[in-house]
């Protein structure tokens, strides 16, 4: 009986930091309706600046949360003005990307300056705990819920009292409306990114010191876990995601309790995805309160398509057919060979997102069922690799589209929330189906690339074979495109209400787009399965994701001529710049901030 109060007070005092984390989430989605995936970045930002604080400046720990807290209101008051507020006239989505982009730059900048080394972060607490019935708590189990107690209340006497508070209230309430009735809606954006912020960095400092570590990889879970709190308890509903928190806690530590650590964030996505299917505005979300507007689709820029004569196209094929007659290095075609695996990936999702709409943030969970599943065929059914590689992606297709098929209900920021918490899902059931999957261990010893019997060891007759299947891959989609099914897809995207008043079957049609798209990503990810002859969990991530997703903004939605290119240029030139790998996420998060900014129709354009 003790020690499941230990895990039910260790749930709610995890949970309190989990709501630090969703208040500001959900304040900024109810002035901005903005999911801010740099919140997790700001997190981080907060646990290092605590590090210089405790470690190297030896501050007292009430100084040490306001340093941190006004640090970390800084930062994002500067994300607020010179990263969205820019983009307020902009097309729906951008905003979301652009949080994205600055995620990845503040990581990277983090990662760059302490170096990813884990660091101890101690708490400056006495190491006592204290006799609770039949459980304990100790002095920083106690700070956590002073500080998440503290913050709920003045946060509660703000919005009440003051007249700020009010024209935030208001302007969550009716944007417009407020605006009319004189309210500076850039001041309460500054304002609530500045509050959200320090919730953030004082939550990324207190998490440090629960744990007594730091690391640079900590900001992606803690924004995963604040959007599921706030997503559960109801976007924008600030007494919902502090519930939506602690309910989260609760359930992963009772999760913990039962089947173990490693199924902890398990839980948490499974609970999201249920949610997000049953009651989509939130368990707390009021009954009168109406759908979330159409935002799959809305990053369409007005433009004209960039129209490249087919002349063009075919000598580029060519040029590329035949570059390995030349003497270019290995590096080069391994290079481009990387770059042919990621324009099949970005293949796939430019359809779904780009020509249907369904902007997906977990693409990369396609890639590992792709990958196992021929892995799997081909050492243990002893099926030859070419034959693997298409099981790979039938079963990505069905798979893949079963297990997205929840989220084709969803509408607004919904639905890339949706896809993010299923891949994830597909990682940790990748990391706990041991008798399948090898669990943590990961498959070894994957049989090379082979064709008909011959073995494809060398890199020109890899670099060959990887080029081949992506242009077939193009070809097909491209002859996709201009049929009726494609005409259907882009209906859709425009206008999902006005193609349903039409006839169209909008589940019918987004399983098809998943299917087509399913296939080309699973083959993407059976061959880099050949190709790196070991695989586990964790070689398939939601950065691969977000760099597919960086390609085909770049190339242009829905372009399959733009995803191929974006994919060469994405990949291509910081080698060609032999720029350390350490520079490059940060490189795609500024591309992806440019792009957002400058160019949304991509290099070549929507089509």
């Amino acid at each position: 009986m003790s020690s499941w109060l230990d895990y039910t007070i260790n749930g709610l005092i995890v949970g309190n930091v989990y709501a630090l984390v969703a208040v500001g989430l959900a304040l900024i989605f109810g002035v901005s309706r903005l999911i801010n995936f740099a919140q997790g970045s700001i997190y981080l930002v907060g646990a290092y600046i605590g590090w210089v604080a405790v470690v190297q400046l030896h501050t007292p720990l009430p100084l040490t949360i306001i340093v941190v807290a006004v640090a970390a209101a800084l930062v994002g008051l500067i994300i607020e003005r010179f990263g969205l507020r820019p983009l307020q006239n902009s097309v729906r989505i951008a905003p979301l990307l652009a949080t994205i982009g600055i995620s990845f730059v503040l990581d990277q900048l983090v990662m760059l300056t302490f170096s990813p080394n884990p660091r101890a972060l101690p708490s400056q607490l006495p190491d006592v705990r204290f006799q609770v019935g039949g459980g304990t708590i100790g002095p920083l189990d106690l700070l956590i819920a002073g500080v998440g107690l503290t913050s709920a209340l003045l946060l509660f006497v703000f919005l009440r009292y003051s007249k700020l508070g009010w024209a935030v209230r208001a302007t969550a309430q009716d944007r417009d409306a407020a605006m009319q009735m004189g309210v500076d809606v850039n001041r309460v954006n500054q304002a609530v990114f500045g509050i959200a912020a320090a919730l953030g960095g004082v939550s990324g400092m207190l998490v440090g010191m629960y744990y007594n570590q730091i690391d640079t990889a900590m900001s992606l879970q803690a924004t995963l876990k604040g959007v599921v709190a706030e997503v559960v308890g109801g976007a924008g509903n600030v007494p919902g995601a502090v519930i939506g928190s602690l309910l989260l806690g609760l359930v992963e530590s009772y999760g913990v309790a039962v089947f173990g650590t490693s199924y902890r964030n398990l839980f948490a996505f499974l609970l999201l995805v249920v949610v997000l299917v049953l009651r989509p505005n939130g368990l707390f979300a009021s009954a009168r309160q109406a759908p979330p507007e159409p935002l799959t689709g809305t990053f369409i820029a007005p433009s004209r398509p960039v129209r490249i004569p087919r002349w063009a196209l075919l000598a580029a094929a060519a040029i590329f057919a035949v570059l390995p007659f030349f003497p270019v290095s290995f590096y080069v075609l391994q290079t481009l060979i990387n770059a042919w695996l990621l324009g099949m990936l970005a293949l796939s999702l430019t359809l779904v997102a780009g020509t249907i709409g369904q902007v997906s943030l977990g693409h990369a969970a396609l890639l590992a069922i792709g990958a196992y599943t021929s892995a799997l065929l081909s050492l243990t059914l002893s099926v030859p690799v070419g034959l693997s590689i298409i099981g790979g992606g039938l079963m990505c297709a069905a798979l893949g589209t079963a297990l997205i098929s929840p989220s084709f209900r969803l509408r607004g920021h919904y639905v890339s929330i949706a896809t993010l918490a299923i891949g994830e899902i597909v990682s940790l059931v990748i990391l706990n189906w041991e008798s399948v999957t090898r669990g943590p261990i990961g498959i070894s010893g994957i049989p090379p690339l082979s064709l008909f019997g011959y073995d494809l060891i060398s890199p020109t007759s890899i670099y060959w074979f990887s080029f081949t299947v992506m242009v077939v891959l193009a070809l097909l989609q491209g002859r996709l495109l201009t049929s009726h099914l494609g005409r259907s897809f882009r209906a859709i995207r425009d206008d999902d209400i006005a193609a349903r008043a039409y006839g169209l079957s909008l589940n019918r049609y987004k399983s098809l787009a998943f299917i087509f798209g399913g296939f080309a990503a699973g083959v993407s990810g059976g061959i880099a399965a050949h190709l790196y002859s070991y695989i586990n969990h964790e070689t398939f991530n939601t950065q691969q994701s977000i760099l597919a997703l960086t390609v085909v903004i770049l190339g242009g939605l829905g372009n399959v001529v733009g995803a191929m290119l974006g994919a060469v240029a994405l990949v291509g030139l910081p080698e060609v710049f032999r720029i350390a790998a350490e520079y490059r996420i940060l490189i795609y998060g500024i591309v992806l901030l440019l792009l957002v900014r400058f160019r949304p129709q991509g290099l070549l354009g929507t089509l």
